[in-house]
């Protein structure tokens, strides 16, 4: 059985993080960002 994506409501009732703002990452982990939105990667 496949399993299914998480919706967005889903994702925000269990609270998930969305990430930092852009001026406070560390640049070992340019690897792992995989985009930017609203000045938060």
């Amino acid at each position: 059985m496949a399993l299914q994506a998480p919706s967005l409501r889903q994702l925000l009732e269990a609270g998930v993080h969305f990430g930092h703002q852009k001026h406070r990452w560390n640049p070992k982990m340019a690897p792992f960002i995989h985009g930017t939105r609203n000045n938060v990667h």
